[in-house]
């Protein structure tokens, strides 16, 4: 297990009180660890799953010859500098051979899909052609040959890997594997993630609204974050700034789950208990990073070895405990910030990556957008800004970003109307109107 010291001592220039953005994601990289543990669900079940295994083509796609288009097959040979009249012999139809022979000079009409008749090379489609009777003739200088027909295998050959270990299966990815005839597939079993909020101050749904006091937001956005990632999410509620309930959280969390995600209680100036108790039982760094919203943030890991002598580890029921593995290993830590804002952009920017390299996934953070700003915006070099924004398109076809205004990380309404993010890099400075920024768009992860 590394610690937080070796991979520190891994990175140049580390320094938990500036970090940078690009040294948060290093960091995290080196920390986290993938699931060992393989099932097999079926393909109703596998979407947004992470195949454990490759997946070998049985067969090959197409499993023949075939045309790509209705019209009507012949010897491409044939083609000259000549208008080309064939005699039509008969139909081949989608899910039939036919079983005739064409020579010169013949052709056969068929249909999309339609395997192309033994010696036939070349489709040309029904509306290239003039017909009279039997006969049709095809004007010069249309075709080459080959033309509209789809090879054997030309799109998977039998024996090669259809998909490959790592991958997030998508619809595509599951129609795929219904065209092959597969109907299960072996993933790594689901990433299990413990998620509470810390504070006297956080109210929960269906409590009555007090002085000072605030509903809890972020549990039911990061509800949404992890189960759009495929997580199984263990909701622990709010936990109350107390040395016994906090500890209580973490042991539960780290014996039912991969990871243990926290929201408040990591701020200068915020009650200690919740880092008190993160050091208590785990290897955890507390970060200032370098970025607007979010600066604060703990990492680490809550070490399951230390959690012998806890009082409640003796109630805690799990997988991990039902699988002996209750006080081996660690859980990963992500305390997060308590602003609604502030989660959601530590969460897009540092966790998801993280976390769905431990779901096994060799899928890549989402290539940023470029888009030309619409209004001037105040930055200064030394920190990543990410700035709520709209991306829209222009009547020339080019993409313009504008922000929604307030951003405070407070302001949740504005996550919401928002569609992505502005990412303003670390050494960048002020943004002029027309000036081309990076987006990260929120499509599928919001």
């Amino acid at each position: 297990m590394k610690t937080i010291d070796s991979i520190a001592a891994e990175l140049q220039g580390y320094d938990p009180q500036a970090l940078s953005a690009e040294t948060v994601n290093a960091f995290l990289s080196r920390l986290v660890e993938p699931v060992t543990e393989q099932e097999s669900v079926g393909i109703f079940q596998a979407l947004g799953r992470v195949l454990s295994q490759n997946v070998i083509s049985p067969i090959s796609v197409p499993p023949h010859d075939n045309s790509a288009m209705d019209g009507y097959a012949f010897n491409g040979a044939q083609l000259s500098s000549q208008a080309l009249s064939l005699k039509v012999l008969g139909t081949a139809m989608a899910g039939k051979a036919w079983s005739g022979v064409a020579g010169p000079g013949e052709c056969v009409k068929i249909m999309t899909g339609a395997i192309m008749p033994a010696g036939l090379d070349t489709v040309v489609p029904q509306e290239f052609v003039s017909c009279e009777g039997d006969t049709v003739t095809i004007p010069a200088g249309l075709l080459k040959v080959g033309d509209n027909r789809r090879e054997l295998g030309e799109d998977l050959m039998q024996g090669q890997p259809a998909l490959l270990k790592g991958e997030l299966l998508t619809p595509a990815a599951l129609g795929l594997l219904a065209s092959l005839g597969i109907n299960s597939v072996p993933v790594w079993r689901k990433l299990r993630v413990a998620y509470f909020s810390t504070g006297d101050e956080i109210l929960s749904l269906g409590e009555a609204p007090r002085e000072g006091a605030v509903y809890d937001s972020n549990r039911y956005t990061v509800f949404g974050l992890l189960t759009r990632l495929g997580c199984e999410v263990i909701d622990m509620g709010v936990v109350r700034d107390e040395p016994a309930l906090l500890e209580a959280a973490f042991v539960h969390g780290a014996l039912e789950a991969d990871a243990i995600i926290t929201s408040g209680g990591v701020s200068v100036g915020e009650a200690d208990y919740t880092k008190a108790m993160m050091k208590k039982l785990g290897d955890v760094a507390f970060w200032k990073i370098a970025m607007r919203p979010g600066r604060p943030m703990a990492v680490g890991q809550i070490i399951r070895a230390k959690l012998a002598s806890s009082p409640y580890a003796a109630s805690a029921s799990s997988y991990f405990k039902n699988s002996n593995k209750a006080l081996s290993g660690s859980a990963v830590l992500f305390g997060l910030p308590g602003n609604p804002v502030a989660v959601m952009v530590t969460f897009l920017a540092f966790v998801r990556p993280a976390l769905l390299q431990m779901m096994g996934s060799t899928a890549q953070q989402p290539p940023l957008l470029k888009a030309r700003s619409s209004e001037v915006i105040r930055k200064k070099p030394g920190r990543t800004e990410y700035q709520r924004g709209t991306v829209s398109t222009a009547a020339d076809g080019s993409l313009h970003v504008k922000t929604t205004g307030n951003q405070g990380s407070g302001v949740l309404s504005s996550m919401v109307q928002a569609n992505g993010l502005i990412v303003l890099h670390h050494a960048q400075g002020n943004v002029a109107v027309g000036d081309e920024v990076d987006v990260m768009m929120f499509d599928g992860s919001i």
